[in-house]
């Protein structure tokens, strides 16, 4: 370890300075720590400070942190960003934002979005009933928009035309024509006029993970025919007036700021249309789509972006001005759905580290049999002579010599130490190959990837299905980093593996500021102390896509609020699920299995097996365990 490392130095590697958006950084004591917005400035505190307060609360690793500020200044942003944008726009009109149910449906989120966003008038997107009637039991405020989305049923036009006539601006956004002659039913039955919106397919391609959102094959949305048939269908029920909205998504993140003018130009030529047909209209819907830079790389790969929030709002409100005051129609309600840059920032999940594996020689030291095979004394001799001058006549001896030894073992020719022996000495001269990569001019394709397939697995309290989802799914990249040792060098590289017995439950995919990486720099563990890690930007989307693999339930939840002068409440607190719990959810009854299980105790007992004060202390391990969390615990 070098005596010059520095927390800047920390800092660089891991690129907090880029992705953390201003919220996180590194103390001068080498902690991960947020900084959030107040009233008087800001106020900073140490991460580690608050898995302290966990700790001294009972609560174990794994645990979801959510920082409330930092909710809140997301809400504050994305509204005073798109009002300062109007301001100076000359825009004759304003913004409204609605929050995706779907992004995160956990209930303090939630109820923190509807009571912080009042004062935006923030209203919620709903895609299903269940959602609709969250968002209907969470707004106060009848100047916030509801806009359903999805596919609807009589039940959810009903509910939705409920919220209507109770003053809320509830829009259906039609998803097909079927969907609009219920509307039309549902509605002259409870004598309820109807917001209505439609969505159109855009034709433009965005870069990222999402572009199918967009085009002509996209699941959602009206065709221009089935576009115009549901305006003659309006026209000639006599409710045309009640089309007031054009909904247009381009994706869930997209990263290039041209997809975004593109696209908001585009859906200005559609509502100019509707204008044309006699539509009122007065609502420009623009989906989701802002991103969130997991890279902090600044350009348009899937999982960066190359524009600011600024700009994003500016180019929006100049498409819209620029398209429609040459046409003298008056400027819509911008509306847009921004779920991933609204809650990506304030989550993250903390898990302590279980074990490490290092491919480390073990046996190299020990002395070769007196009787062992020529190949086992050849490739000690390799390992004497490896170096620069004969490194890949050395690589390529060291594998021959080690495949024979095994051939001879599956032969019964060699024994089970010779064997162990044989790839012992073998990873010592790969090793040694490894460590000379980086200096060479030209490296051989198969010697590119060794440092890699030698690196460390570091095995994380943590379910990768559970908790992050998409890094399975669909290779999401998230920042990872130590929440402390931050001002010691981290000279192990490591991939990440979770608590599953499944292959896919590994991290073995990290940006970096050099890149693109399969290893992530790591610290040796110590035996006094927990290693602690975050992954960061996880609010949008891993909570709610999480699963039973292994029937690793919930983590931990933890609700911070930071106050003006560094102090911080635990305002929420969360526990995790027990294994009770998740049994109950595949249909075991947690009762049932405590009887079935007394009933083989009792059985141990008449058989002589165990003592009747044996089977008391067994059948209260086994209730403690049935209650217990599903992740590995201290005790």
């Amino acid at each position: 370890m070098h005596n010059s490392w520095t927390v800047a130095d920390s800092a660089e590697l891991y690129g907090v300075n880029a992705w953390g958006a201003g919220y996180f950084s590194v103390s001068e004591q080498g902690h991960a720590q947020v900084t959030v917005p107040t009233e008087d400035g800001k106020a900073t505190v140490s991460l580690m400070d608050i898995v302290a307060g966990m700790r001294a609360r009972s609560l174990e690793m794994p645990v979801v942190l959510r920082i409330r500020n930092l909710l809140d200044h997301r809400i504050k942003v994305l509204n005073e960003t798109f009002a300062g944008a109007i301001e100076r726009g000359g825009y004759q009109n304003v913004y409204r934002g609605v929050f995706p149910i779907k992004v995160n449906q956990q209930c303090h989120v939630i109820e923190e979005i509807a009571t912080y966003g009042s004062r935006y008038h923030h209203g919620f997107e709903a895609g299903s009933k269940a959602e609709l009637i969250i968002a209907l039991s969470q707004l106060r405020d009848t100047e916030s928009l509801i806009v359903c989305n999805g596919y609807k049923d009589a039940e959810f036009i009903d509910l939705g035309l409920y919220a209507r006539r109770m003053g809320y601006p509830c829009f259906f956004v039609l998803e097909s024509l079927g969907e609009l002659r219920m509307i039309i039913e549902r509605s002259r039955a409870l004598q309820v006029e109807p917001l209505i919106g439609v969505r159109m397919k855009s034709s433009v391609k965005v870069d990222g993970h999402w572009s199918q959102d967009s085009g002509d094959r996209s699941i959602f949305g009206l065709s221009t025919p089935a576009l115009i048939t549901a305006i003659d269908e309006l026209r000639e029920a006599g409710m045309l007036h009640c089309l007031q909205m054009l909904h247009c998504h381009l994706g869930s993140q997209v990263p290039n700021i041209r997809n975004v003018r593109n696209g908001v130009l585009e859906a200005c030529r559609f509502y100019a249309g509707l204008v044309e047909e006699g539509a009122p209209m007065g609502y420009l819907d623009l989906g989701g789509g802002l991103a969130v830079d997991y890279e902090g790389a600044r350009t348009n790969s899937t999982h960066s972006m190359n524009y600011q929030l600024e700009e994003y709002c500016v180019n929006i409100v100049e498409s819209i001005r620029e398209t429609f005051d040459p046409l003298e129609i008056p400027h819509p309600v911008i509306v847009s759905e921004s779920g991933r840059a609204t809650v990506a920032y304030s989550s993250m999940l903390l898990f302590n580290v279980l074990d490490v594996r290092s491919w480390e020689p073990q046996l190299r030291k020990a002395a070769l049999p007196e009787d062992c095979s020529e190949a086992l004394k050849n490739i000690q001799e390799v390992l004497s002579v490896v170096g620069r001058d004969n490194f890949q006549e050395c690589y390529n001896d060291a594998l021959f010599y080690r495949d024979e030894v095994r051939e001879q073992f599956q032969h019964g020719q060699a024994s089970l130490r010779e064997r162990a022996l044989a790839d012992d000495i073998c990873l010592a001269i790969l090793q040694r190959i490894a460590a000379l990569v980086p200096e060479l001019s030209r490296v051989p394709p198969e010697l590119e990837n060794l440092p890699e397939l030698l690196s460390d697995i570091y095995y994380g309290n943590f379910s990768l299905f559970q908790s992050l989802p998409d890094i399975w799914a669909i290779d999401q990249v998230f920042p990872i980093m130590p929440l402390h040792r931050l001002d010691e060098e981290p000279v192990r590289r490591g991939m990440l593996a979770d608590l599953t017995c499944d292959c896919d439950g590994k991290i073995d995919n990290f940006s970096l500021p050099e890149g693109a990486v399969s290893t992530l720099p790591l610290h040796p563990l110590r035996d006094d102390e927990d290693y602690t890690l975050g992954v960061f930007l996880v609010g949008a989307y891993q909570e709610t896509l999480g699963d039973l693999h292994n029937l690793f339930g919930d983590t931990n939840v933890v609700n911070v609020a930071i106050n003006a002068d560094g102090s911080f409440d635990f305002a929420r607190e969360f526990h995790g699920d027990s294994i009770a719990d998740v049994l109950s959810y595949v249909e075991y009854e947690p009762k049932h299995l405590q009887e079935q299980f007394r009933q083989v105790a009792e059985g141990a007992v008449r058989s002589g097996r165990i003592s009747v004060a044996e089977r008391q202390v067994i059948l209260r391990a086994f209730h403690d365990s049935l209650h217990g969390y599903t992740y590995f615990e201290h005790h």
